[in-house]
Formats: C-alpha cells, structure tokens, sequence
C-alpha cells in the first residue's frame, strides 16, 4: 500500500531529529497548499455535445467545399448560452423544431441551440465567417451609428457594429476599420466574437422581452414570416438533434439543398 504523501513527510522529518512544532508547521503547510491547489482549479465545464450538420453544411460537405460550419463554433455556443435558454420552460418557445426540449437533458437543449445556429447561419451567410452584405432596402440602408458609414450585415449571423452598444457585443471598429473589408481579423468577422453576440441578440429576444422565437419584431429576417430566408431557414431545421424526435417541419425538396447554397437574408 503507497504511503501517504503527508506521513512520509512527517517520518523522514522524525528521523532527522526535527522538533515536534516544525514537524507540525510543515503538516500544516503541507495541507494548505493541497487545499489552495483545489481551490485554484478551474471547476469543471458543461457537458457538450456536438450538433448535427444542416443541409447546407452537408451539401458543402458534398461538394468538398472546406467552408462550412465548424465543431468548435458549436462549443462557443453551447458555452454561452444562459441558463434561461435551458430551463424546461423553454420548451413552449421551441415546441416547432424541438417537441420534446422540455425532456431532454441539458446537453441535448445545448446542441439543439448549437444547431439552431448553425442553420441560422447557413441562410444569413451560407455558413461563410466573412461575409458582409449591404443592403439596399431602406428599412436598413441607414448610418451605422458606429462606424458612420452605410450599415453593413457582417460575419457569420450578419450582425453589425451597432450591436456592440446594443447588445454588449465585442466588436472594435476604430480596430477593424483599417484592416481589408473581409479580413478575418476584423473583430466583428471573427467566429466566436460574432457568434457570442448572436447568443446575447436571442437572449435579449426571448429572456429580456419575452418573444417568440418566430416573430416579425426578430432581430434575424429569416425568424419573420413571409420575409427572404424566412422558408429556407425552417428547411435548414429539418435534422435537428434526434434528442428533439417527433419535430414538425417541412421535409427537404429534391435539390433543395443546392438552391440553398445561394440563399441570402
């Protein structure tokens, strides 16, 4: 049987001849810096799990298209997300692609998010971290009160530099505005940073004002029904976790998938 770290200490201590209070002192240090260590460790993370891919994403996959969505956004994601997001009740906001969320375990309510995303993303950007589009409708060809310039939807869920005030996003204009109009350096083309302000959009949707996740006040044109990407996106959710079994939505078309390819918001 191995010998206590501890008792070893104390018996080499003895036969050196130490006095009994050193012997004591190092015990005493000896378990402090144990118990400081555990205290230091990081405590342990959530259980993830990775997302199924979308049609979009498969096509890609199809057509060797590197491209696509990646695991490690799934985990962002799933890290960010509140835990009013992954409360049972959230069950009734969700009950169109994910029936049974209420009874899932919150692993399966994090990929089903992680996935909600993912799809979100395949109709707003076609799952590519640098695009940007400026749009010529005037409900959104407006200034940019940030930047100043022309509003342009940015990155992997089109999101702008206004969000960072809106929305506690972290994007650095007076950073990005000197880099390339798609480098991926621009903090707001950046994966995680677009993709954590995207958790705080839905956030202030369905926690802070208490929406339905498809409503015509969506941050997200393809969350409004009868708007462009609208009918793409509930396509995009037709292989949600199987955790969600029993979902209601329209099944893929026959070369849907490629025509989705050039789906835009």
């Amino acid at each position: 049987m191995k010998m206590p770290r501890t008792l070893r200490i104390s018996i080499t201590l003895l036969a050196l001849g130490l006095p009994a209070g050193m012997l004591a002192l190092c015990i005493v240090r000896e378990r402090s810096d144990a118990k400081a260590a555990l205290i230091a460790a990081p405590p342990p993370g959530p259980e993830l799990k990775p997302a199924p891919s979308t049609p979009i994403a498969e096509e890609r996959a199809k057509l060797g298209d590197d491209e696509t969505w990646l695991p490690e956004w799934d985990a962002t994601i799933e890290k960010a997300l509140p835990e009013e997001l992954l409360k049972p009740k959230m069950g009734a906001t969700v009950r169109q692609f994910c029936p049974r969320f209420r009874s899932m375990s919150v692993p399966d309510r994090r990929a089903f998010w992680a996935y909600f995303f993912q799809a979100l993303s395949g109709v707003e950007a076609g799952l590519k971290p640098t695009l940007d589009v400026q749009h010529a409708e005037p409900q959104v060809a407006v200034t940019d009160q940030v930047s100043h310039r022309m509003v342009r939807s940015e990155g992997l869920l089109q999101l702008t530099y206004e969000d960072s005030k809106r929305y506690g996003c972290d994007f650095d204009w007076n950073a990005d505005k000197h880099l390339p109009e798609h480098d991926p350096d621009k903090t707001i083309l950046q994966p995680e940073n677009n993709l954590l302000c995207g958790v705080n959009i839905l956030e202030n949707q369905l926690i802070v004002h208490k929406k339905p996740l498809i409503t015509m006040s969506s941050y997200w044109s393809p969350l409004r029904p009868g708007w462009p990407g609208y009918k793409v996106f509930l396509k995009q959710m037709a292989n949600v976790p199987s955790a969600c079994e029993g979902r209601h939505v329209p099944k893929r078309s026959e070369g849907g998938a490629s025509s989705m390819l050039t789906a835009s918001r």
